[in-house]
């Protein structure tokens, strides 16, 4: 699977809660397929022809660091990935932002 897009940032709580809550947030909206490991920090949603995100929750000092990236999945046509998206012009601005907005609601209290 080929890297795409990848970010990374700290969250001021504990790494337990921020896995729950990512995983909470993952889970819902789109219809794609979710793969949870709570003993690594490790969730992947994945969906549609190609898209896999997937994310590392691990503790460090203060709260927990939050890693993700985006990989080409497809299993056949992988070529065409980059077509279909015109590229990925802005793709890693685009996915760096979201990022950021989801570390600040991870860490946002309830």
């Amino acid at each position: 699977m080929k890297t795409l897009a990848q970010a990374s940032g700290l969250v001021a709580r504990p790494p337990e809660e921020v896995f729950e809550r990512l995983r909470l947030k993952l889970g819902g909206g789109h219809p794609m397929r979710m793969e949870v490991d709570r003993s690594r920090g490790f969730v992947a949603v994945q969906g549609g022809w190609w898209y896999r995100g997937e994310y590392r929750v691990t503790a460090v000092r203060g709260g927990a660091r939050v890693a993700h990236r985006v990989v080409n999945a497809a299993s056949r046509g992988r070529w065409g990935v980059p077509l279909a998206n015109r590229f990925f012009i802005g793709f890693p601005a685009a996915t760096t932002a979201g990022f950021a907005r989801l570390l600040e609601e991870l860490g946002t209290p309830e």
